[in-house]
């Protein structure tokens, strides 16, 4: 066996969240081929090992773990603590999977009732209905995985700090250099400016998994929209321009810092472009005030209870049909980050915010065919504070020129 320190401490620490998890008796990890990659990550594995055959891997909230695997795939889990079961047929596997879990009544795996939260149903239906033919209650993981996952230490608290100052410094340096490609030409496109953040991101010593989003004018109405290379919008005098970047340190561990900028091409903002970015201000601004006032209580809400927040303002002001997303994502190592979401559209994510895990708010209200407003913060909680980095924050359409 080829355990070590690290994943003995894991385990030691799976099985005390389980302790402190009322009526689970342990917590199933599960996979084949690939399907199920919060195991790996969980469990701290390499995720790129070829693996085959089906495995699992039963942590009992007290006593031993087990490992079950395929007799030509016997070395798959050696690093992780446990007595290992070898099988070869279905029947075998059947029979000792019911033999493991039979102490057990309630376990967690990463499945999510309906499907709720589907970033947590990695288990395929057919294997759930295996685990409850042994009588044995299938409940899910999602708070577990938030623990393991979405929780930050020291580090990567000051990784993603560092980030988010150095994304609000870049978003001045491309709204400067929007103003100058306007006035002194040549002409700068939405390519060209998505490239130009990707130049100060490397510049500043950040890297991204993918390219920010540039939108001009009626572009800013899709919230996810791509310039392509060729054939994107030239930026000109009298122009609304989204920013939408996403960057983080490059040492293993950092997190992800994220934000949305809105700036108009001259002197004078339109008012309609000035109303609507008052709206999407104010359902930002109302939800960041409700989880620090419930934070400061040590009441963390669910991420569905601030998204609730925050729509209720634009749906009062109107504009409810156009605000067409979720409120915010978790952000950890991946800029989608694998806690809890802010939403109560996509998903109804009944999970609560944790200590020390970060998210965030970005209401948008788009108009399709003329412009969409989006503003995007992130928020850090710890045990009695919600933190946003890379201050100042945006309270007013930025004049570029």
């Amino acid at each position: 066996m080829i355990e070590n320190d690290a994943h003995l401490r894991r385990i030691s620490q799976i099985q005390q969240a389980l302790r402190e998890t009322p009526g689970l008796d342990g917590w199933l990890f599960y996979d084949f081929r690939g399907s199920d990659p919060l195991a790996y990550r969980v469990l701290q594995l390499d995720q790129t090992r070829h693996v085959t055959r089906r495995w699992y891997y039963w942590v009992p909230a007290e006593g031993m773990p087990v490992k079950l695997l395929h007799r030509i795939e016997p070395h798959v889990l050696d690093e992780l603590p446990g007595d290992s079961i070898l099988y070869v047929s279905w029947e075998e596997q059947k029979a000792s999977l019911a033999r493991i879990l039979k102490p057990a009544k309630r376990i967690a795996m990463q499945y999510s009732h309906m499907n709720a939260i589907p970033y947590i149903s990695r288990v395929d239906a057919g294997t759930i209905e295996l685990i409850r033919s042994f009588e044995v209650e299938v409940a899910t993981s999602a708070d577990l995985v938030q623990r393991f996952e979405a929780v930050w230490n020291d580090a990567q608290l000051a990784s993603h700090r560092d980030a988010a100052e150095k994304l609000r410094l870049i978003v001045d340096e491309a709204f400067t250099h929007v103003g100058d490609s306007v006035v002194a030409r040549p002409p700068l496109s939405e390519y060209g400016l998505q490239q130009f953040i990707l130049s100060r991101i490397k510049a500043h010593g950040l890297i991204t998994a993918t390219p920010p989003i540039v939108a001009v004018n009626a572009h800013s109405a899709d919230p996810h929209y791509g310039p392509p290379p060729h054939g994107s919008a030239q930026i000109a005098a009298g122009d609304l321009v989204l920013i939408d970047l996403w960057a983080k340190r490059p040492e293993p561990g950092s997190v992800y810092a994220d934000i949305t900028w809105t700036g108009h091409v001259g002197h004078t903002i339109p008012s309609r472009q000035r109303a609507i970015f008052a709206i999407v201000r104010d359902a930002r601004d109302a939800a960041l005030e409700f989880v620090r006032t419930r934070v400061s209580r040590g009441d963390f809400p669910c991420g569905s209870e601030v998204d609730e927040v925050c729509r209720t303002v634009i749906r009062k002001a109107g504009y409810g049909d156009q605000f067409l997303h979720r409120t915010g994502h978790s952000i950890g190592e991946e800029v989608h980050g694998n806690g809890a979401n802010i939403d109560n559209l996509e998903t109804r994510d009944g999970r609560r915010l944790l200590p020390r895990t970060c998210f965030s708010i970005e209401p948008g209200i788009y108009l399709v065919g003329e412009f969409g407003i989006r503003s995007e913060l992130d928020v850090y909680v710890s045990d009695r504070e919600a933190m946003v980095f890379g201050q100042p924050l945006q309270t007013e359409i930025i004049p570029i020129l």
